[in-house]
């Protein structure tokens, strides 16, 4: 795991943050709905498999946007996205277990909690179709992958370079989400999905995750390989106001 004194203050604070919640809850078990299945079925219909994030706010946004968790969801649902993402980190992403749980059961598509989720109780908050682990940030990174099966999630391993991917590999990640933002510093570079995604096995998904504002990004990272694209703020569009389910839309129909 990287040492905090390489992360930049904004991440190590959410770290710290993270590794200070705890989880009074019992066990969850979760009859997970397929993510490889949900983006195949976007390919057969015609559609970029898009995963569009519910993120109320974050450190690298320009604002907020406090409308419902759930009309957001579902509009990022009608613009043709495969599956959602919800932030379930309190502090800084302003999110909540409780607007996930109410996502899950509004929309019929895969959802997946983006957490920072570095010990096994944390995983029991809410249940979920599919966990985000960033390897950067995870101590033992196969027991975590294995607790996570074992609850009926699919784990979406984060890796950031080809070091992270050997990690995320070695742990048995069968999804693997290559991060274009680079966490100690919060700079974001497509190129490196570009390095790192011809090294992932055939047989494991791949994602690719930030800096993907355009349907022109949508096509770079599609042509380097990417079997889905995870987007948050170029959909959130904070501060802006526009239309959640048309910014969905411009993506999930960037297919030539």
């Amino acid at each position: 795991m990287t040492s905090q004194t390489e992360l930049d203050p904004a991440v190590r604070a959410i770290l710290e943050a993270a590794r200070e919640r705890s989880t009074d809850r019992e066990r969850v078990s979760v009859d997970a709905r397929s993510l490889p299945e949900a983006l195949a079925r976007a390919e057969r219909e015609g559609r970029v498999p898009i995963i569009a994030e519910v993120k109320p706010t974050s450190p690298t946004a320009a604002g907020s946007r406090a409308d419902d968790p759930v009309e957001l969801a579902e509009a990022m649902v009608a613009g043709g996205a495969a599956a959602i993402s919800v932030l379930t980190e309190p502090e800084h992403f302003g999110g909540s277990p409780d607007a996930l749980r109410r996502v899950r059961e509004a929309v019929d598509v895969p959802v997946l909690r983006k957490d920072f989720l570095v010990r096994e109780a944390q995983l029991d908050a809410v249940e979920a179709d599919l966990l985000l682990l960033i390897a950067r940030f995870v101590d033992d990174l196969e027991e975590l992958v294995t607790a996570a099966r074992e609850r009926g999630f699919q784990p979406l391993v984060e890796v950031h370079d080809r070091d992270e991917l050997e990690t995320a590999l070695e742990a048995g990640a069968e999804i693997v989400g290559i991060n274009n933002r680079d966490l100690a510093r919060l700079e974001v570079d497509l190129g490196t999905f570009e390095s790192v995604a011809p090294h992932v096995p055939d047989d494991v998904t791949v994602i690719a995750e930030s800096g993907v504002s355009s349907p022109e990004d949508v096509r770079r990272m599609r042509r380097a390989g990417a079997d889905a694209l995870l987007v948050g703020s170029a959909i959130m569009d904070h501060g802006g106001g526009s239309d959640v389910t048309e910014n969905t839309r411009r993506l999930t129909e960037a297919t030539q």
